[in-house]
């Protein structure tokens, strides 16, 4: 009988398979991180096809570790970085293009013309999302406009769309041997294409981005069975029975399944989760509408959503441009050396500020500078950064809902770093809760596949799989918080208007 099921994991740094038992307690896990391709200012990028090398390793790997076979595996649920685009031909089963990640920006020029014709809001009705260049339609257009050949080649009907869940779906599933093309509603949620309350692709919006709807995937559920492996050896016929983007995922993974229920996720980015239920409600403090999970035919569940683009990506800036720590760990020691930031604040506004300000023009500061300032305070700085964003979202959806929050449920890789769950504490003023099982990203998409398949019985299971691991109470004076938090907001003001009209010759130059 299978007593586990594989969360195949596909993030914005790496690629990771955990294998979970019934108490979503981890027994084995493998990784592996991928290149990241930045061809210019403003653009990033990473190679699909490096991506599914590496799901394969990771996949045969787990099993080898946890001396497991296919049958032994109840399920795989996939969870993915979201947002970022890849389009192959079916043909080949090759890629066109590398993927546009999520934090590239060359389509901000689009963007800015589309926001001076009609509005930021032009399609938030529909999506729930502002125009910007974080979601995909306008990505997916650029790779139909400027590589050679692929609008004809999606006019014929050739080429195929997907976020990294879907080109994971598709090859894991025969590929050009009859792959299947499917996406689930939390992802389809944020490619400014897809309409809230149909749950299905726009013609309206696809017309607008010029994107034929033969190239987009069917929309499906998050928890369901769309197919099963088809690779060799001991990965086939493995049901493939849950999709979530990430974010989603360890919404599901912390057991926030209700209204009100909400968790905040700390990894290349930060993304904050309110669930509003069956209800779709629109902010009007900065933060985005998205589906939170659909289970099989019921109805979807939303979500208020504030995202954060640069907070553990910081961490890495800061060892692989600045070489200032030479392991990301390095910057837990490194920060604690110091009392405080010794008057630095760091904005790291690398892709503009997402939630709540939405200001493409921003670019990263580095301000309060004095000759006293070392690296551990720059280190300290950034930690804090992370901080200070999330308050910003937390006040977001403290003003929309008009409740505070009690407490903070935590996840993702950055909660080990016990400095920074101390600041938040302190920023926030509210308890900082860590659970005992931090991959919540990778948990909740093996929950979604394990409720599909019948391996878990219902929420309530889930929910007793929950358990507190740490708890951060703040220590610093409101005063002092307060004191920190407005010259944060006044470091936030030196980070805007950065990027002029003309700054954008460059991204528009074709490769």
């Amino acid at each position: 009988m299978a007593e586990h099921v594989i969360a195949l994991d596909q993030g914005t740094t790496s690629t990771r398979a955990i294998v979970f038992d019934r108490s979503g307690s981890i027994r084995g896990s493998a990784q592996r991180e991928h290149q990241q391709i930045f061809p210019r200012a403003g653009r990033v990028e990473h190679d699909p096809v490096e991506i599914w090398t590496n799901t394969q390793w990771v996949l045969s790997r787990v099993l080898e570790s946890a001396r497991l076979a296919a049958g032994d595996i109840a399920a795989i649920g996939v969870t993915n970085q979201r947002e970022t685009v890849i389009v192959w031909d079916q043909r080949t089963g090759r890629p066109v293009h590398n993927a546009l990640v999520w934090q590239d920006t060359r389509t901000q020029p689009e963007i800015d013309r589309l926001i001076a014709e009609r509005g930021a809001d032009a399609f938030a009705e529909q999506t729930g999302l502002p125009l910007a260049a974080y979601f995909s339609a306008s990505k997916v257009a650029w790779i139909l406009d400027h590589v050679d050949g692929a609008r004809a080649a999606a006019d014929a009907g050739h080429l195929l769309f997907g976020t990294p869940d879907t080109w994971l779906i598709w090859n894991l599933t025969g590929g050009r041997d009859g792959g299947i093309h499917v996406t689930d509603v939390t992802n389809a949620s944020r490619t400014l294409l897809m309409d809230l309350v149909t749950l299905d692709w726009d013609d309206d919006l696809l017309a607008q981005w010029r994107i034929p709807r033969a190239m987009l995937p069917q929309i499906r559920s998050s928890s369901e069975v769309v197919g099963s492996t088809s690779l060799p050896g001991p990965l086939r016929g493995i049901p493939l029975a849950g999709i979530l983007g990430d974010q989603q995922a360890a919404t599901f993974g912390q057991a926030a399944f209700e209204a009100g229920e909400s968790k905040n996720t700390y990894g290349t980015g930060n993304f904050l989760l309110v669930g509003t239920g069956t209800e779709i409600v629109r902010s009007r403090a900065g933060l985005i509408t998205t589906v939170a999970y659909r289970l099989g035919d019921a109805p979807a569940h939303y979500a208020l959503e504030g995202s954060i683009a640069v907070t553990g990506s910081l961490v890495q800036w800061l060892r692989d441009n600045l070489g200032i720590i030479e392991t990301s760990a390095d910057v837990e020691r490194l920060a604690a050396s110091v009392d405080d930031n010794g008057g630095a604040y760091f904005v790291p506004a690398f892709s503009g500020l997402f939630a709540p300000y939405w200001r493409p023009d921003a670019r990263g500061a580095l301000v309060g500078l004095t000759r006293y300032v070392t690296k551990a305070h720059i280190a300290r700085a950034a930690l804090e950064s992370t901080a200070f964003q999330s308050r910003d979202v937390i006040d977001a959806v403290v003003a929309d809902t008009g409740v505070a929050l009690a407490e903070l449920r935590v996840d993702g890789g950055m909660t080990r770093n016990e400095v920074l769950m101390q600041l938040q504490a302190d920023i926030l003023g509210v308890p900082v809760v860590r659970p005992r099982v931090v991959e919540t990203t990778a948990l909740g998409a093996a929950y979604a596949a394990g409720l599909a398949v019948g391996f878990w019985s219902g929420f309530d299971e889930l929910r007793a799989n929950w358990r507190e691991d740490r708890r951060f109470e703040p220590r610093m004076d409101a005063d002092e918080r307060e004191r920190r938090y407005r010259q944060w907001q006044k470091a936030v003001s030196k980070s805007l208007d950065w990027v002029d009209d003309d700054a954008h010759l460059l991204l528009d130059t074709v490769d």
